[in-house]
């Protein structure tokens, strides 16, 4: 040990231990150091080299960020490349203090990994006492450790400057930090460092903001008139009924009260109008002709900017009509009533962090419902990811949900695997048929519920999970739950609101969806056929026991067959009505007092008439192919050639 680092030690334990005058100057380092020996119980006398996590966590504390790293790798290349001549590296944490990625010259290599400035260091406060890193993320606000200032004498040498990232909700998601080996022994030769990396911790910050939000309205406000285009300060994305859903730091320092979920009129003290007149109604991006007052203070000017994604498909032209244009919810439903009502419903649900559970026939819709509160959620630029319950083999679905690991077990991928569960992370998780999946992973979804987070096989530690998550089924879920077959603690968290889808044959609307979907498969096809009127009545009379899947087929068939320019009434292969198997699903087994034995009868006549091809008959009931399976073996049904 030099006769520095033990000065060193002596002053940061006479000063952590309360016998010296803290210095004013480094109130916040003076503090760190108490807390480290106070609250963290480290010991300045017992320096410790780096710690260097392996690289199987390493990987995990990446793929937790996986989306945000894509905008910081690039903010981390374009600094890099001003201060790599200085002498400087830079790096990036996550909020645990874990180091996922970084950029330093390849001839220091062997210094960095001894000095902790490498991938997979933890500069967490607990472990490696004040520093940049990990005093950032107890103080949340930029700051620089120099030399001294950092409490192990191990790191004496070093200084880091370092600035807090958040997202768009304000969570701490990042720490951005610039350090060298050596430098200056003035404290002051920092200074533009710690200016340059505030300064690219907020463009980072911005350009996640940009691209999660890509799919709504972005007011940019800015106190440069001729820059609001291009460095707006404060950024509020909102939606297409004006209601803000995410908001930059420069935006939340700002306002006095938190901005999500309030009108964008409302905080700006203008109207709708005014603020759509920002961008000259969407059609191009133009500074605002009046200056904008926050209730805060401060005058800004401003500049709007259209969504850069489509969140479904923009029908040609000439096809367009105005349904096309409504947002997301409004497009699927007609004038029915009640499902009005449902859908006034789903609106106040979007983004409020509530679990919904939508209920319904098979094939009634509730996918369409899902996918339409995703896009008109904050998370519509987001995956969408769809889980059918019933359709992964039992043996398949836990990797499936979860992921795993490399060498995680035989056959599997030598890279490992990330589950669905982990890929709808910021987006929505929609489980369909939640009434099939297994107990024993019910027990594992209920975690990922309650704790937000989610553990593949073979991992050591789990990974953080930000879902919208919205579950459906056709099946009665109390009745399973009074059963037994079903957790009940899993059925109150899913069904933090519950939407009962109704079936089509009972919605006053059928002529909307009946046209909405007949222009949706004639433009899929490049058709220019129409549906005659006499074609249209008699799809209104038809009782669709396969609801709006059973439609879309019919349709989609009539538009292939088709040889002239409308549809005919001939031209359309209606099956006659049978009873559907989807029932079957929920229907209670012979010990429960059920009618199995009108199920099994189904089931076997589907069966027989399609030539005992499991797939065409449980298409033609309703159903997946595993639920088919499943209620095959229940009724011991086995095909001839088995038997």
């Amino acid at each position: 040990m030099t006769s520095l680092q033990s000065r060193h030690i002596d002053n940061v334990y006479s000063i952590a231990t309360g016998t010296a005058l803290a210095d004013p100057a480094a109130s916040l380092v003076h503090k760190s150091w108490a807390r480290c020996v106070r609250e963290h119980g480290l010991d300045p006398t017992k320096p410790s080299p780096a710690r260097i996590l392996p690289a199987q966590e390493v990987r995990a504390h990446q793929q937790q960020l996986e989306h945000f790293l894509r905008a910081a790798r690039a903010g981390m290349e374009d600094i890099y490349r001003r201060v790599a001549d200085l002498g400087y590296m830079v790096l990036l944490t996550d909020a645990e203090g874990i180091t996922v990625d970084y950029i330093g010259n390849p001839a220091w290599d062997d210094q960095l990994r001894r000095a902790g400035l490498y991938l997979g260091a933890d500069w967490n406060e607990a472990h490696a006492g004040t520093c940049g890193v990990g005093t950032c993320l107890v103080e949340r606000q930029p700051m620089t450790c120099h030399q001294t200032e950092h409490f192990d004498a191990t790191h004496i040498a070093l200084t880091c400057t370092t600035a807090p990232l958040f997202d768009h909700s304000g969570k701490l998601t990042a720490i951005l930090d610039v350090s060298a080996l050596r430098s200056p022994e003035a404290r002051e030769s920092q200074h533009l460092v710690r200016h340059l990396v505030s300064i690219y911790a907020r463009m980072i910050e911005d350009a996640d903001f940009l691209r999660s939000f890509r799919g709504h309205w972005i007011l940019r406000l800015g106190t440069a008139y001729g820059l609001v285009d291009v460095a707006g300060e404060l950024m509020l994305a909102f939606d297409e009924g004006g209601t803000v859903v995410g908001a930059n730091s420069g935006a939340r320092q700002a306002l006095a009260e938190n901005p999500l979920g309030r009108e964008v009129s409302q905080l700006l003290h203008m109207p709708m109008d005014a603020v759509w007149r920002v961008g000259n109604g969407g059609a191009s991006a133009m500074p605002f002709a009046h200056t904008v007052l926050l209730p805060g203070g401060g005058e800004y000017h401003a500049s709007l900017l259209a969504p850069r994604v489509r969140r479904a498909a923009a029908p040609a032209p000439d096809t367009a009509r105005p349904s096309d244009r409504l947002p997301p919810l409004a497009r699927i439903a007609g004038d029915d009533p009640a499902m009005q009502q449902l859908l006034a419903q789903a609106r106040r649900l979007v983004d409020r962090g509530i679990h919904v559970l939508v209920e319904g026939e098979t094939g009634c819709g509730k996918e369409v419902l899902a996918r339409a509160m995703h896009g008109a959620s904050r998370r519509a630029a987001m995956p969408f990811v769809a889980v059918n319950c019933a359709a992964i083999p039992d043996s398949l679905i836990e990797s499936e949900l979860f992921g795993y690991t490399p060498g995680s077990f035989t056959g599997g991928r030598a890279k490992g695997m990330k589950g669905l569960i982990a890929q709808a992370d910021r987006g929505t998780l929609f489980l369909d048929e939640i009434g099939d999946m297994p107990m024993a992973l019910q027990t594992r979804l209920l975690r990922v519920l309650s704790e937000g987070e989610v553990l593949p096989l073979g991992a050591e530690s789990p990974q953080r999970v930000d879902l919208a998550v919205v579950a459906a089924t056709h099946r009665d879920l109390s009745a399973l739950v009074a059963a037994g077959r079903f957790r009940e603690d899993l059925y109150y968290r899913l069904c933090g609101a519950v939407l009962k889808l109704p079936p089509l044959r009972a919605r006053g609307d059928r002529r909307y969806l009946i046209e909405a979907m007949f222009h949706e498969e004639a433009a899929a096809m490049g058709s220019a056929a129409r549906l005659s009127e006499a074609a249209m009545l008699r799809l209104m009379a038809h009782d669709w026991p396969g609801n709006l899947r059973e439609l879309r087929n019919v349709l989609r068939l009539a538009l292939a067959l088709c040889t002239g320019a409308s549809i005919t009434p001939e031209e359309l292969r209606l099956a006659p009505h049978r009873p559907s198997l989807g029932s079957c699903d929920a229907a209670p087994s012979p010990a429960d007092g059920g009618d199995s034995a009108a199920d099994a009868t189904r089931l076997l006549d589907a069966l027989q008439r399609h030539r005992w091809h499991v797939a065409r008959a449980a298409q033609a009931l309703g159903i997946s192919r595993a639920t088919a399976y499943r209620h095959m073996k229940r009724f011991g049904i086995v095909a001839p050639q088995r038997g």
